[in-house]
């Protein structure tokens, strides 16, 4: 029977124990892991040393495989390999290989070898799709590492970091890129803390452990109720209100009053501050709108003022349709995208303020340590697009059609006011503070976030070039 190889080599601008030691932190798998494969963690005993074990369970097709992973061989800052114990493969073996290049920069190889089930005939009948799903996904590791290593480059600080809302989607996703880099993270829970990492609070009955503010440099508070799933009934909307200013107000409060307080916090908003405003051109100078989610916004910034009045610097992200198959409107979409019934809601001319969220994570970054960014900050792409051209460049990426317009009255009826403000309106926003202060947008545009987000192609034109092709080999 074959066995197949593939290799990815890439140079990454650290030195060799700092790529080392990224792999070695906890958030690593899920940063390595491509936003549109179906992968969850169970478990995981350890880290990558020898003798650690990871579990996980992977979407293949319409089944759901249990992957079990087991680290064999481990060099510190030269090399670690896990295989394959139980899964997919019926022979997998993957290696990690760490080189210097000098004394600021070093190579990561992986390479993988593996064999097919039923083969020979699965190399016949599915090996190219599986060569093509695997490049796939290590030309994203490879990039996501690059991205990330060149900002470990850049920031040797390490923040004592509190964060709120982290079992959200974007929380999910901002998590493990803090811990890689290096960041102490403690998280806010609603429940009984079972980890270290782990400190409670109620923004309900407003309590709230206070001991891991004392020690933190930043608190990032992304904790609040879905705006975009069913009708905002009035208990909805109550909801909606509350979890947004009860826990900014009680964070605002508790920071205020601390003798030391963290330099800065950073809290969640929306760009539905500025309502509906058609195809006006807005940046973070404009003033509030007068529907629903523009009040809400308002009263979310102004639980804040606390905090504000105490001098910290107080950083409110206005916050786009934040693009990831792993949660919102992309992944609610999809399916129907994929089954070739894209469509458009209403006649397709309100604004689309998107950015991905690979952007997000970056921005969130550059907020960090971007000292003069405070109060508003816009969080979206520099190009937004029309709702029609996002549905047609969705459905043009999936190669399907995209045909079917919802009529505003069928919205309406569905989905209440929450259709109106949600899916009808729009607003054109630009990110006027973040280009003004350096951040460079990973997707600037709506196509190179949607090939990268979906694993379509290499997302920029030197993308390619940065790997080395995948081969088979008997």
């Amino acid at each position: 029977m074959k066995i197949h190889h593939l290799r990815k080599k890439s140079v990454l601008p650290v030195p060799v124990e700092k790529a080392f030691k990224w792999h070695e932190r906890p958030g690593a798998i899920e940063r390595l892991t491509p936003s549109w494969e179906r992968i969850r963690l169970i478990t995981k005993t350890g880290g990558i040393q020898t003798g650690n074990q990871t579990l996980f369970k992977v979407k293949a097709g319409p089944f759901w495989l249990n992957w079990h992973a087991h680290h064999m061989r481990y060099v510190k800052n030269k090399m670690f390999q896990d295989i394959q114990r139980k899964g997919p493969f019926l022979f997998w073996e993957h290696s990690h290989n760490f080189e210097p290049d000098g004394n600021q920069a070093c190579h990561l190889e992986d390479h993988i070898r593996f064999r097919l089930p039923l083969s020979p005939f699965s190399d016949v009948i599915v090996l190219p799709s599986v060569k093509n799903r695997l490049n796939q996904m290590f030309e994203y590791r490879h990039t996501i590492t690059q991205n990330d290593m060149e900002l470990l480059s850049k920031r040797p600080e390490k923040l004592n970091i509190v964060m709120t809302g982290s079992n959200g989607v974007l929380g999910a996703a901002l998590l493990p890129f803090l811990t890689t880099q290096g960041h102490s993270v403690i998280r806010m829970v609603r429940k009984t803390p079972r980890r270290a990492d782990e400190a409670y609070w109620s923004p309900e009955y407003q309590k709230i452990d206070s001991r891991p503010l004392k020690k933190a440099n930043v608190v990032i508070h992304l904790a609040g109720e879905n705006i975009g799933k069913g009708r905002w009934t009035k208990t909805k909307k109550n909801r909606i209100i509350k979890s947004r200013t009860q826990g900014t107000s009680l964070l605002a409060l508790t920071l205020s009053k601390m003798k030391s307080p963290p330099e800065t916090l950073i809290c969640a908003s929306a760009i539905g501050y500025y309502g509906n405003q058609d195809d006006r051109i807005l940046t973070e100078d404009e003033t509030w709108g007068n529907d629903f989610i523009s009040d809400v916004c308002h009263q979310w910034e102004e639980a804040a003022e606390a905090a504000v009045a105490r001098g910290i610097r107080v950083v409110f992200l206005r916050i786009g349709v934040v693009l990831t198959p792993r949660g919102g409107a992309l992944e609610r979409l999809l399916p129907a995208f994929r089954s070739g019934f894209g469509m458009t809601f209403g006649e397709g001319n309100q604004f689309l303020s998107w950015i991905s969220v690979d952007d997000f994570i970056g921005a969130v970054n550059h907020v960090l340590f971007c000292k003069q960014l405070h109060g508003p900050v816009n969080l979206t792409a520099p190009q937004p697009v029309r709702n029609l051209d996002f549905s047609k460049s969705l459905a043009r990426s999936l190669n399907r059609p995209s045909s079917i317009h919802l009529p505003n009255w069928l919205i309406k009826r569905l989905f209440g006011q929450m259709g109106n403000e949600v899916l009808l309106s729009g607003n054109c926003v630009i990110p006027q503070k973040l280009m003004a202060t350096g951040y460079q947008f990973y997707h600037p545009t709506l196509e190179s976030a949607l090939t990268h987000l979906l694993g379509l192609h290499p997302f920029d034109e030197n993308a390619a070039k940065r790997f080395q092709t995948l081969k088979s080999v008997h």
